[in-house]
Parts: C-alpha cells; structure tokens; sequence
C-alpha cells in the first residue's frame, strides 16, 4: 500500500462524514433537476428541508408537477428524501395529500398544506409523518376563500 495516499484518503473521509446530511438542488433546465444525485424529471415548484421523519436528520422535502398511474392529470405533489452517504434516497413519493395541493412548507415537524377544494373553497392543513408517509394532523383553517387561505398559510 502507498502511505502517501492514507492521509489524502482520511481527508476525504471526513469531508464526506461532515456533509452526509446536506441537500443540494441543481437545475439542469426547466423540468429537469439533480439532488444528490437522484434524478428528477419534472418542474420542481418548491423545496425545503426539515426533519419530517423525526429521527434527528434533516430530509429533502421537495414539490414536483407530475401525473401519477392513480391520478393521471398533472398537478403538484411532494416527494421526501433522506440523505443516505450523500446520495438522496426516496423516503415518500406522494400522489396526493388531502385536497388539491397549491403550496406547501415545513413547519414544527409536519407538513403545512394550502389546498384548494373541488368546489372553490381552500383548506390550510398540517400533515404529519406516519411511519410510511403524510397522514393529516389537523386544520389550521377551512372553508375559505383562497385571500384568507393564503394569509393564514404564510403566517
């Protein structure tokens, strides 16, 4: 073995052990981006960080337009990541939440939804983590028009 490669090999060891838990998103173009290396082929509308699992590490919380094999028209969605050896690993892809999703951000360890309805109305919800995905916590309000819906979510 050459000992002049142990200590170039230690130092590359600890860059990589100290940043294991970061999330960077790369834009390659409009509907293509790179996180940690996981391919994601759709517009990305939104992404934040937050520890959705509650085991102590940050995870990728990232909102895509997509169509899935359930819900065939393209509408927002979020998938979750964990960071495993730098590399993103999926965690949840969600199809849907509750209502029809319009934004989302991560607050006290759930998920904050701002939802609209089938009839005009919007819902401000928190989703919280299950064990396999988002299941709904409670509303924060509901019933109302999308002006108050948005005051509430951004609060």
């Amino acid at each position: 073995m050459n000992h002049r490669l142990l200590p170039i090999f230690a130092m590359w060891f600890c860059a990589c052990t100290c940043t294991a838990q970061s999330f960077e998103l790369k834009t390659e173009n409009d509907s293509l981006y790179w996180l940690n290396g996981w391919r994601l082929p759709y517009p990305v509308y939104q992404f934040q960080t937050g520890d959705v699992d509650g085991d102590g590490h940050p995870d990728a919380i990232v909102g895509v337009e997509k169509s899935t094999r359930f819900y065939p028209e393209k509408a927002k969605r979020i998938f979750i990541f964990k960071n495993v050896n730098g590399k993103a690993r999926p965690l949840w892809l969600g199809s849907r939440l509750g209502g029809i999703l319009e934004d989302f951000r991560y607050v006290d360890g759930k998920i904050r939804a701002l939802e609209s309805t089938t009839n005009g109305h919007y819902t401000v919800s928190d989703y919280q983590w299950s064990g396999f995905g988002m299941v709904f916590d409670h509303y924060i309000i509901k019933g109302v028009n999308k002006e108050t819906a948005i005051k509430t979510f951004s609060k």
